[in-house]
């Protein structure tokens, strides 16, 4: 049974692909910002430890990934608690927040990629982070994002390219 995806594979309109996911979690807006900009936070569910010098221009580093090297980005955008946006590995991540009701927040995710063809395998990555992230904003343990979750990962690939998102583009990892 394929996995049922929540992201979307979209063209921005500047012309860039990108890779779209939307959640609603009933938590309030600072306290989803800081599940997105805190490192202990993202230790819990992002690919990468990320050190983050909240402002444009800040340096950001990753570490912790088992398949992928340390690496830096910049913080290209900060409005707390709306929006983040910053470079990593030639994509721009965009993290939206917005308050619906005070007790709600709605977060959407735009991963814009620098090569389409990274489509799958980036909404499928997203799709198992994002996951954790559920768990944690329901204030469960989920052992993160690269607990055992290769099977996941190869399901939600599939499941977004029989959707029709663009694929070829290696997969760290598993190449």
């Amino acid at each position: 049974m394929p996995a049922d995806v929540t992201g979307t594979f979209l063209t921005l309109d500047d012309g860039r692909p990108a890779v779209r996911f939307t959640r609603t979690y009933d938590l309030p807006q600072d306290r989803v910002w800081r599940l997105v900009t805190d490192p202990g936070e993202l230790a819990c569910w992002f690919p990468s430890r990320a050190e983050m010098d909240l402002r444009p221009g800040g340096a950001i580093t990753f570490s912790g990934d088992p398949n992928m090297p340390e690496s830096t980005g910049t913080v290209l955008a900060a409005d707390p608690p709306r929006h983040l946006s910053f470079e990593w590995g030639g994509d721009e991540l965009r993290f939206g927040l917005e308050a619906e009701d005070g007790r709600r927040t709605r977060l959407t995710l735009t991963d814009v990629l620098a090569a389409e063809n990274a489509a799958a395998r980036n909404a499928a990555g997203w799709e198992v982070c994002l996951a954790a992230l559920d768990a944690r904003a329901r204030g469960e343990h989920s052992g993160g994002p690269h607990a055992g979750a290769g099977a996941a990962w190869r399901e939600f690939y599939d499941a977004h390219v029989a959707a029709g998102a663009p694929s070829g583009a290696p997969v760290p990892g598993l190449d």
